[in-house]
């Protein structure tokens, strides 16, 4: 059984040294390949680095490039430069964590807009995917995607975290879903448990978005209270009993829609 972590934030410092034991762990626990989030300009060239780092051989280990809403008004005329060199880098092979963030509005709303479009522009000039965040606007973000959507190849929503509503409009958008531990998460999670059967095969992906979210339905918990990528077999359980179907036949068909939409080499 395989798996990919489709969104893990390897560049946090409380992985600092520890990163070839977290990926030996992710290994046996059947974690073949991780997305590397890139969140600012700088923490992408982290990300790239990484990356390169870790993984001599490239078939294990990608990043995304991307600057997101809590960062967003540090986006100015010559982020787009930067960023298009990045992403013309080949182990970067998505834009993003961009999105609206409108629950903690770390960033003014207009300059989150703005890095979003800018950033979106980039995936279409490029063709690449993009890694969505979004937290209390999908309505501004649908608004904003219907501009783009029939220009870009794929984009997927992270973390998902909504409602009804705003899942069925990011599916009539043909966007992915990428679901985390916030469905082990009996405090707040719990109304994911329904609306998980509803994503169609094809367009769900599973995600640690490590080192946060650790699953609370993990038993063990470690004793860090840190998210690492071996972890996301509890997510695999937990979406697998609500959408009724085995962990075996819920990991291949996310790990092949992760492998399609990433473009990412078959691990034999």
């Amino acid at each position: 059984m395989q798996l990919i972590d489709i969104g893990v934030n390897l560049t946090n410092p409380s992985f600092a040294d520890k990163h070839q034991a977290i990926l030996e762990r992710a290994e046996a626990a059947g974690v073949v390949q991780m997305m590397v989030t890139g969140t600012s300009l700088e923490g992408s060239e982290q990300a790239l680095e990484l990356c390169l780092a870790l993984d001599e051989s490239g078939q294990r280990l990608f990043s995304t490039a991307g600057v997101h809403p809590h960062d967003a008004s540090h986006w100015s005329s010559d982020s787009a430069r930067q960023m298009r060199a990045l992403l013309e880098q080949p182990r970067v092979l998505a834009v993003g964590e961009c999105g609206l963030d409108f629950n903690r509005d770390f960033s003014p709303r207009p300059q989150q807009e703005k890095a979003l479009e800018e950033q979106l522009a980039l995936a279409v000039e490029l063709q690449m995917p993009v890694f969505l965040h979004e937290r209390d606007a999908s309505e501004r973000l649908l608004a904003i995607l219907k501009d783009y959507r029939d220009r870009l190849p794929a984009a997927v929503v992270h973390c998902f975290t909504g409602e009804r509503a705003a899942l069925f409009g990011y599916l009539d958008l043909d966007l992915h879903i990428g679901i985390t531990g916030w469905i082990c998460d009996e405090r707040r999670g719990t109304h994911l448990h329904p609306l998980v059967s509803s994503i169609p095969q094809g367009r769900l992906m599973l995600e640690s978005d490590a080192p946060y979210l650790l699953p609370r339905s993990l038993r063990p918990k470690p004793k860090s209270g840190r998210n690492e990528p071996a972890f996301l077999t509890e997510v695999l359980r937990e979406v697998a009993l609500h959408r009724n179907e085995s962990t075996e036949h819920l990991a291949a068909h996310t790990t092949a829609c992760a492998r399609a939409f990433f473009t990412l080499p078959a691990i034999i």
